[in-house]
């Protein structure tokens, strides 16, 4: 059925074209031969294509777009007779006698177009005239193309200021009148279309509406474009009978529409001096219209406005602006009690980016606006509205930006409020938004009530029960998230030690409130956080008073033994090592002995009880050997008893290979170079032969299992301690033992079960020729080194 329409339809149109193409053919041959007759009668048969009713708007405009070219031949012609003595007034009575209104009225607009430029009448009259007579077609679309016409012939015809038609007679009053009342007329015939044809059609006939709406808008963008609407005029005339037709017609597409128009085509300080009249027409319209879109378009154009220059905002101050914005966005919620979540928080959004442009300085209006969302928002629980949510991101991302950095927002209390209201993932997107904004303005949160602040605003990301998490969807993006919330606590710092320490209190209260599974990613930020503030008290003298508030290392790590004491509930043993040894270290640079103990005590402890995978406990030994080597505040009997641990811990592992290289590792923990009380040169030796003989062990355990020799890469590696020690004058490494390990490695290498191995000949190549580069050196290198033979 819908293709039979269009297909008829397109036969009407040709029918249409072919029948205004003939007469237009004969108009032109009398207009060639000067007949005024018959181009007065071809013409206006030529016009009658137009009386039409079967054609849709869109096909209808493609006729009056033929016709309209014709016109303007005929135009061309009338101004050449009133060139050779025709009287135009003559003319302008002899069209009216053409027998079809319409084809009249076309005629009558095209002679008035040359009557008006013959100034023998003024203007006014002629255009007042016209204007009256096209009230003769009341068929909406035949009179919208009409009214459309007239407003095109006219346009450059207007007495405005500096126009040649401006005189005595005529002024810019006579055209604003003349444009207000063909507006009022097309919106009239526009409204009407609305309620023509059957309920079944409304669809399409708004359709219909939608495609002829620019035709009644012409008139108000040619009202925005004349010289002489001043401020004063637009204000007592132009806008008020403007926002009459609109509020009058009833129409929710037409009022929509044409709000939208005169804030599109009028100044914007033409806006911004009549604020309190337009604002005034918005609960007056139908509660179906989007006003939402309309006032946000108008705090747009007053945004951008007030970002043009510095020298506009005193206008704004002067109109109370914001007051009369935030009253009429009040009035219009009340009045649309329909209004979706979603629109209300768009005309707030709209009118705090109006006030961050305009009132940059003042937050209590910032604070204000959240206010009103949080009145709106109440009582409706968590928002399950994705697109209200989006909006109340959108909300507020834009103070964030404004001000570059947390710091300001956090001043507004009814910012988190507002957060209150959002689902648990959206809570998290702006959780995301914050720290990033923290992270590119690289802000630093410097005092514990701010940084209380900020955790209250980032909770969606550092707590949750552990239910939530097992139902995480992506793995990746919780990572990612505690990993922002990681970088963020490096932004928390204060100069001032007793107030970092309340920081790091506050911090250590909200995180452990996370539950264990982001306990791994929050927890190591915030230990080396305080070890930094530990790092800075290295060299304060302890207060013999005691001052609770103060903070003193002693107190601090009390305070890291707790935190990573929270990671046994996750279980991390791995980290928790990691962390403990950290802290023994960083005790052991301040001095305390009892501190850097307990300390690896823990350390020790987790080894013995809670790693049981091998690599995991190769790991560990080997970082368990890298600190103690570096601690020098302990007494021979604790560091003794430490070193003993580890050696044992070393001789204990599973694999031969591991457990040699853990216990040559531990060669280093008896020969410290810039300390001549831990330099042991028996006990180095004793590990480095015990190593040795692990190794050995490792070559028998190869050979029994896979009948062949293993790897000699253990005795390399040796080799090289050996060296090493060497260097370092340990006087029981003689050169002796140094050319027996080369001669054993030697002859392991040539054996008959050996397995080549490409890495250990070319290890064992480039140890040998390190020994032969010192030899060559001068000075007492190359003489320690003179004896060994290669």
């Amino acid at each position: 059925m819908i293709d039979a329409g269009i297909e008829d339809e397109e036969k009407w149109l040709a029918a249409g074209i072919a029948g205004l193409q003939q007469n237009a053919f004969y108009m032109h041959r009398a207009l060639d031969s000067n007949n005024l007759k018959d181009a007065l009668k071809f013409s206006a048969q030529m016009l009658s294509e137009l009386r039409t009713s079967r054609l849709s708007p869109h096909k209808y405009y493609e006729l009056y777009m033929r016709a309209f070219d014709e016109l303007r031949k005929l135009e061309m012609f009338f101004k050449e007779e009133n060139r050779r003595g025709c009287s135009v007034i003559d003319l302008y009575e002899l069209v009216q006698h053409a027998g079809n209104i319409l084809p009249r009225l076309y005629l009558l607009c095209t002679v008035g177009s040359v009557y008006i430029q013959s100034k023998e009448a003024p203007a006014k009259d002629v255009l007042k005239d016209l204007v009256e007579m096209c009230r003769g077609i009341q068929h909406p679309i035949r009179g919208l193309f009409l009214r459309s016409y007239l407003s095109q012939i006219s346009r450059d015809k207007l007495p405005d200021i500096g126009s040649e038609y401006e005189g005595d007679a005529d002024t810019v009053l006579d055209a604003v009148e003349f444009l207000l009342q063909n507006f009022t007329e097309m919106n009239k015939l526009w409204v009407r279309m609305q309620h023509q044809g059957p309920a079944r059609e409304k669809e399409r006939r708004e359709k219909e509406r939608s495609e002829l709406r620019d035709l009644v808008g012409k008139n108000l963008h040619v009202l925005g474009q004349i010289e002489g609407v001043d401020l004063e005029m637009y204000r007592d005339t132009v806008l008020p009978r403007v926002l009459e037709q609109v509020v009058n017609c009833k129409d929710d597409i037409a009022q929509y529409y044409l709000m939208d128009c005169i804030i599109q085509v009028f100044p914007d300080d033409y806006h911004l001096q009549t604020l309190e009249t337009l604002l005034g027409a918005c609960p007056q319209l139908q509660p179906s219209v989007d006003i939402k879109t309309v006032l946000s378009r108008l705090m747009e154009r007053l945004s951008n406005y007030a970002a043009s220059s510095t020298e506009v905002l005193p206008e704004f101050l002067q109109v109370e602006a914001f007051a009369k914005l935030n009253t009429a966005i009040g009035k219009v919620i009340e009045a649309q009690v329909d209004m979706p979540i979603a629109g209300v928080v768009i005309l707030y959004s709209s009118l705090l980016t109006f006030t961050l442009h305009v009132h940059p300085d003042r937050l209590d209006y910032v604070d204000q606006i959240l206010g009103a969302c949080v009145k709106k928002l109440s009582g409706k629980g968590k928002l399950d509205d994705s697109k209200a949510t989006k909006q109340i991101v959108a909300l507020l991302s834009a103070p964030l930006e404004k001000y570059y950095g947390i710091e300001t927002a956090l001043k507004l209390s009814n910012f988190p409020r507002v957060m209150d209201h959002l689902d648990d993932e959206t809570n998290k997107v702006m959780a995301g938004i914050i720290i990033r904004n923290i992270m590119e303005h690289g802000t630093v949160i410097s005092t514990a009530n701010k940084v209380e602040a900020l955790f209250e605003l980032i909770k969606g990301l550092i707590r949750g029960s552990d239910v939530d998490l097992h139902n995480e969807v992506d793995e990746d993006d919780f990572k990612e998230e505690q990993n922002s919330v990681a970088r963020l606590i490096h932004h928390l710092y204060n100069n001032d030690p007793g107030e970092m320490l309340k920081i790091i209190s506050t911090v250590r209260k909200h995180i452990l409130s996370g539950g264990p599974k982001r306990l791994p990613f929050t927890v190591p930020p915030l230990i080396f956080n305080s070890l930094k503030l530990v790092r800075q008290l290295q060299n304060q003298e302890e207060n013999a008073a005691g001052d609770e508030e103060e903070a003193t290392p002693k107190k601090i790590f009390q305070l890291l033994n707790q935190i990573i004491e929270a990671l046994s509930t996750v279980p991390a043993p791995e980290l928790a090592l990691r962390l403990y040894l950290e802290c023994a270290e960083a005790a052991n640079d301040c001095d305390l002995e009892p501190v850097s103990y307990e300390f690896f005590t823990q350390a020790y402890i987790l080894y013995e009880e809670e790693i049981s995978d091998s690599r995991a406990q190769v790991t560990a030994i080997h970082l368990i050997i890298g600190t103690l080597q570096k601690m020098h505040v302990f007494g021979v009997e604790n560091r003794d008893t430490l070193t003993h641990k580890a050696t044992g811990y070393s001789a204990k592992l599973l694999k031969k290979p591991d457990q040699c290289r853990a216990v040559y590792a531990c060669s280093h923990l008896f020969w410290v170079d810039d300390n001549d009380s831990l330099k042991d040169g028996e006990r180095v030796l004793l590990c480095l032969k015990r190593g040795l003989r692990i190794a050995n062990a490792a070559q028998q355990m190869a050979n029994a299992t896979r009948g062949s020799s293993g790897s000699v890469v253990l005795f390399i590696e040796i080799l090289n301690k050996y060296l090493y020690f060497f260097e370092k004058g340990n006087p029981e490494i003689s050169v002796a033992a140094i050319h027996d390990l080369i001669k054993l490695i030697t002859t392991e290498m040539q054996g008959d079960n050996m397995t080549p191995d490409p890495a250990a000949d070319a290890f064992l190549a480039s140890t040998l020729r390190y020994i032969g580069f010192q030899k060559e050196k001068a000075g007492t290198m190359g003489e320690k080194y003179g004896p060994i033979k290669v």
